[in-house]
């Protein structure tokens, strides 16, 4: 038997409620594994990703999440411009901006 059989092994019938609470002991050990893998982590990427928005500025050098390169030259409430090679000006939403040194950034 392995640990984990014996962590889930029922006790005999005579407990009664701690019975009860072992046959919810699997489902509440799912529920937790979710929560430290998935939703824990995706929760921390979406706060800072906030945080980076909230701190941009005019002057700052940015890639979109189409792959453009460019510097803010002007904000608005939800967009940005930004100038590319060129002197080419695009409007661009803020929610399509990621910091450079993401995986989308870094050239290998």
């Amino acid at each position: 038997m392995n640990l984990l059989s014996i962590l889930l092994m029922s006790p005999p019938a005579d407990g009664g409620e701690q019975g009860g609470l072992m046959s919810f002991l699997p489902l509440i050990l799912v529920i937790v594994v979710f929560y430290f893998f998935f939703i824990r982590p995706q929760m921390k990427k979406s706060k800072d990703q906030k945080k980076f928005r909230e701190e941009l500025n005019k002057g700052d050098e940015v890639l979109t999440i189409g792959g453009i390169n460019g510097k803010i030259t002007k904000m608005e409430d939800t967009t940005v411009i930004i100038e590319t090679e060129g002197q080419t000006k695009l409007r661009v939403e803020k929610s399509a901006i990621v910091p450079k040194n993401t995986q989308l950034g870094q050239q290998k």
